[in-house]
């Protein structure tokens, strides 16, 4: 799994899913030290045009609903720039989009820059989950995250998008909260002590 830069919630996620999966390799582009490939995010791209990165997180300062992401400018603003997005999105088989911020801000009808296109696996927000219909070429909503609704999901969302059966999103169990507390919360803090101090209450 691949990480891109300045993705705490995404390498959270992953730092859960690896403590049941100690063989899993992790690249995070954001990572000071202890990347696992020896030349950093060169190598990780040229595994990524072998076919052998499996899952990559990718966010956007703006998302819409043909799956373009934005990470040059938005709204008059400039944001550090698309690094490797525009190669990483179509090479990985299953990209995972991501973004905290669920508004129509965030969630454009068009970005006003495209830096990458792909076919994503998923879109994940605060609000709830969207999965990704390559046939139709636009998001359905899955879930929504306990504390929203539908409705609001809909009046917060600036795209159209599907639904039908909507579950709500399920909550982490006792025995993950205790290792996102404890051992995964400590695994990030090196490269993300804000979030962990802010969300965990680490210093």
């Amino acid at each position: 799994m691949a990480v891109g830069a300045a993705s705490p919630i995404p390498a959270t996620g992953v730092f859960l899913y690896k403590l049941n999966n100690p063989s899993l390799r992790v690249s995070m582009l954001h990572k000071r030290k202890g990347n696992p490939f020896t030349e950093g995010s060169r190598e990780l791209f040229d595994l990524a045009g072998q076919g052998r990165i499996d899952v990559f997180f990718l966010g956007g300062a703006q998302i819409d609903g043909a799956a373009n992401i934005n990470l040059v400018r938005a709204e008059g603003r400039r944001f550090p720039g698309s690094f490797g997005s525009a190669f990483m999105y179509p090479m990985v088989p299953r990209t995972i989009l991501f973004r905290e911020e669920h508004s129509k801000r965030t969630l454009v009808p068009k970005v006003e820059f495209i830096s990458a296109a792909g076919n994503p696996q998923a879109l994940l927000t605060g609000k709830a989950l969207f999965g990704w219909q390559k046939d139709r070429r636009r998001f359905r909503l899955e879930s929504v995250h306990p504390g929203h609704g539908v409705d609001e999901v809909r009046q917060e969302t600036g795209f159209d998008f599907d639904f039908q059966e909507v579950t709500t999103t399920k909550a982490p169990s006792d025995e993950e909260l205790s290792l996102l507390r404890g051992p995964v919360a400590k695994a990030i803090q090196a490269d993300y002590p804000d979030f962990a101090k802010r969300v965990w209450g680490l210093n």
